[in-house]
């Protein structure tokens, strides 16, 4: 009996040194990089008649980065994974042509040319936009046309990753619509 309340306190004096040190707990492991954002649709309806000038892409500690900048102010987007990205209009399948084991469909409220005709984005639809050799999350960003004051990008990832969507004006009164996919999840 005596050996038995012995193993009884030891447990008990295991288990609550656990508790206190956060040993086993399966919450203690910090979020990456405090990235929170998660993989789910994301939109602003806000159309805007500034028209796309240019794409850039960097690389960041925790996430790999692109920008899309406007003539104006620019804040409507829809940004989510897709298996399948269409171009406006014609409705063709981009996706084939995009790297990438997924895709995220981006469409700009936005047109690439100004409210007098002149084209401001000058590419043909399935042009690659940028150069991605050697980052870590993206793989791909497919041109995948514009229509009816609509701009379309397969952004073709490494994987189904956590992403972000920002929208801000910079002091030149650029509108700037930035995407920020994570390297990983959390872990």
């Amino acid at each position: 009996m005596r050996r038995l309340r012995v193993t009884t306190i030891t447990t008990v004096i295991v288990i609550v040194l656990l508790a206190l040190t956060g040993a086993g707990s399966a919450g203690a492991a910090a979020p990456y990089c405090g990235i929170t954002w998660g993989s789910l649709p994301k939109a602003v309806d806000t159309h805007s008649t500034a028209a796309l000038l240019r794409v850039t892409t960097s690389q960041q500690g925790c996430y790999d980065r692109t920008v899309f900048e406007f003539t104006g102010a620019a804040d409507g987007y829809h940004v989510e994974y897709a298996d399948a990205v269409h171009t406006g209009g014609e409705g063709l399948n981009v996706t084939p042509y995009a790297a990438g084991d997924a895709h995220l469909d981006v469409v700009l409220l936005a047109p690439v040319h100004t409210t007098d005709g002149t084209v401001t984005y000058n590419r043909r639809t399935g042009d690659h936009a940028v150069n991605v050799l050697r980052y870590q999350t993206l793989r791909d960003l497919l041109y995948a046309g514009s229509y009816e004051g609509y701009t379309s990008f397969d952004l073709g990832v490494r994987a189904r990753l956590p992403f972000r969507v920002t929208a801000s004006t910079g002091s030149d009164g650029h509108g700037r619509i930035t995407i920020d996919v994570a390297h990983r999840w959390d872990q």
